[in-house]
Parts: structure tokens; sequence; C-alpha cells
């Protein structure tokens, strides 16, 4: 069976179109019966295949989401936001798309609240800024802001904003992807994760701000002994907790043809990195690998809430 990036790759053909001849009179309908779609021809001309992948190949940016409590929690501290924009016309813009993932800490409404209030803020931020670039009029003069600055100061403006509005002491972790075009702009803090997934490669782009991620970078933890360290939920950096936060801004290129994964460690801390990338390829859909991943967190123990985006970049 083609895995998902063979059938979401895919090209369409068909036949070139033939003289018209005066069909006969149709039949009724049958509403039980499924029409089968027409043999594709290897045989047709540049025009048609254009024409036929303009027509058929999904010119969006496909989304798939999944979030779950998990099964030892009783409520749900974790965020997804996903803002999408399209224009279509003789003025179009390129592929859009804000998404975030947040989990929040501090304890039953310390954590929602903190997780909330992130989300909102930097994608509000984020949006008040990048929109009416994307939106000016083609001949206009309008500069293309810097990307990378508008989040990160979207994102010191989340947690200034966490810190008053959560004054008892809550924080989140804030993981968030830009996506124009091919540009992937993310900003980070927490251990939240992004990976890049494409037909041959499946890489993390973030690095964790915890405790063992550290202590494996200095050398005095393996990853195996980092796994079952008592401290593996410990972050040095988290949203919301003073002045000075130190934001990870980095851009990127998402190839034509590639994934984006967002998720909290409710996901990753339980499925380990080649199950998470095999039922990714396994699944029909972006939808389906969402629900799958949370359906392996909980089948693991679902000790954390589960929380995954998927985003699908069209060739």
């Amino acid at each position: 069976m083609p895995n998902l990036f063979q059938r979401l790759a895919s090209m369409f053909r068909r036949e070139p179109a033939a003289e018209p001849a005066a069909p006969p009179p149709a039949p009724p309908p049958d509403p039980n019966r499924t029409t089968p779609l027409p043999e594709l021809s290897s045989t047709s001309t540049a025009d048609t295949v254009k024409s036929a992948a303009l027509s058929l190949a999904p010119k969006h940016l496909i989304v798939g989401i999944a979030q779950h409590v998990g099964r030892v929690r009783s409520h749900n501290e974790d965020v997804l936001l996903c803002f999408t924009g399209e224009l279509a016309g003789l003025e179009s813009m390129p592929h859009f798309g804000l998404f975030v993932v947040a989990d929040g800490m501090g304890g039953h409404a310390l954590g929602e609240r903190a997780s909330g209030i992130a989300a909102r803020t930097v994608s509000r931020e984020a949006l008040n800024r990048i929109l009416p670039f994307l939106l000016a009029n083609p001949d206009s003069e309008t500069d293309r802001p810097s990307l990378l600055e508008i989040m990160e100061q979207s994102m010191n403006a989340a947690n200034q904003a966490v810190f008053a509005g959560v004054p008892e002491g809550g924080g989140t972790t804030l993981t968030c992807a830009l996506l124009i075009g091919e540009q992937l702009v993310l900003s980070h803090v927490g251990d939240s994760r992004a990976y890049v997934i494409t037909p041959d490669s499946f890489e993390q782009l973030t690095r964790d701000h915890s405790l063992v991620q550290r202590l494996q970078e200095l050398g005095q933890l393996s990853a195996a002994e980092a796994a079952v360290h008592p401290q593996r939920n410990v972050l040095y950096r988290a949203v919301g907790q003073g002045d000075g936060l130190e934001v990870d801004v980095e851009s990127h290129r998402l190839p034509p043809g590639g994934s984006l994964l967002l998720c909290s460690d409710g996901l990753w801390g339980l499925v380990p990195n080649d199950r998470i990338q095999a039922l990714i390829r396994q699944a029909p859909s972006l939808q389906a690998a969402c629900e799958a991943l949370v359906a392996a967190a909980n089948a693991a123990g679902g000790p954390d809430n589960i929380t995954a985006v998927m985003v699908h970049l069209p060739q």
C-alpha cells in the first residue's frame, strides 16, 4: 500500500479529450453504486498532465489535530491552536499557517490558565503584525517584516501576559510554527517538540529546555539514563517565569511534500521516535496519523495530556 507521502505526492494523468459524440440515453442513477475513476493514461500531453495535477492535487495546507487528557489526569493543561489562511484568484498569497502547542504547568487551574493565555497572546501578537503584510495590495511597497523578530517579540509578549495573568506561579511550554510558503519559522521555549518529516527523513528541530537534556549535552547522562531520570520533567526555561526569557527562534525550509509535527511531551515521552515515524507513514491521512499517535501514547499508559498537530505542505 502506498504510504502517506506517496499518496499526497502522486501525479494525476488522464486521456486527451476526444471528439464528443452524441451520448446514449442515461439509465436512472443507482444511489448504492459507486462510479470508479477513469483509467489514467501515460500518453497524456504535458499540458493535460499539468491541468490534471492542478485540478486534482491538494493546493492548500493539510492539517490534522488530536488531543486527549490521557488515562491518569482529570484535567487538560495542553492547548493547541491552528490558524491557516487562503487567498486564491488573480493575485494569491503563499501557503500560510500559524500552529501553536502549549503545555501548562503549576497545577490544575494554574497550568490551564498559563497555556491558554500563552497560546492566545503569541498568536494575536504575531497575526496582528504578519497579516497586514500578507494582505497588502500587490502593488504596494510594503517591506517584508523580519519574521524571526516578530515571533521572538510575540513569545516575549506571551511571557509577560502569563506572568501578569497567573501571579500564583503557573508556567507553560510554548512551541510555535509560522509557515509562509516554504519558510518555516519556529519559536520555542520548554520541552514540547517540532519535527519535520519527509519521505526520506524524520528530524527533531527543537531542543528540550529540560534538566536531563542539559545533563546529556554536558556528557553527564546518556539518552537511556535521561529517559528514566526522576527529574526528566523539570524545565529550566518556561514561559511565565519572569523577565529575561530566552527564546529559541530559527528559520527552516519545509520542502514541498514534507510535513511538520508539533507535540507535547505526553506524546514523545511515551512513544519512541521510530514508532512515531512508523505510525505517521502508515496512516491514510494526517488526521488519522494524529489520532494514531494519541492512541499509542494512551496505550503506553497515558500519564500526561497528549497533543499532536500535523501540517503537510503540498507539492
